[in-house]
């Protein structure tokens, strides 16, 4: 990923920032995050009625956990301009849950940047697409716009 600073920054509009690494999306990934927000849809839970009933031959994870998982992995990529004392999630628009994740997939996110709107104080809205893709899958998990401000 490019060293972005706040001088810098709109030098990257329309183009990618780069990748992150693989991560695994396991059944306890998924239980951990059904535990965190109450949802136990079977779907997601159940191993053994999901095998039999589901679609997918297996649980699939939240299409929530897969957005929550851009910014850990934007952050590890080092999406975060140089000179800021903070980044602050700012919202999401269009996300699009277009593959589920199956339990035991590897994913990855790619980050391109979409625009850079100055606001007060010196700070930036910094909109970027965010995609994760599913390891071996020729379309990706989930498409979202991310929206952040970053303070200087």
């Amino acid at each position: 990923m490019p060293e972005i600073t706040f001088a810098t920054i709109k030098d990257y509009v329309g183009q990618p920032l780069g990748t992150s690494d693989w991560v695994s999306i396991d059944q306890l990934k998924i239980d951990h995050f059904a535990a965190c927000t109450g949802d136990h849809q079977w779907i997601h839970v159940d191993v053994d009625r999901a095998r039999q009933e589901s679609p997918f031959g297996g649980t699939v994870a939240h299409g929530y956990l897969t957005l929550s998982l851009v910014a850990p992995l934007a952050m590890e990529m080092g999406f975060v301009p140089k000179g800021a004392s903070a980044v602050f999630n700012y919202g999401s628009d269009k996300v699009r849950f277009v593959t589920p994740v199956r339990s035991g997939d590897r994913v990855r996110l790619h980050v391109s940047l979409l625009s850079v709107e100055p606001r007060e104080a010196g700070q930036l809205l910094i909109k970027s697409e965010a995609t994760l893709e599913i390891e071996n899958n020729p379309f990706p998990a989930m498409v979202a716009e991310i929206l952040e401000l970053a303070v200087p």
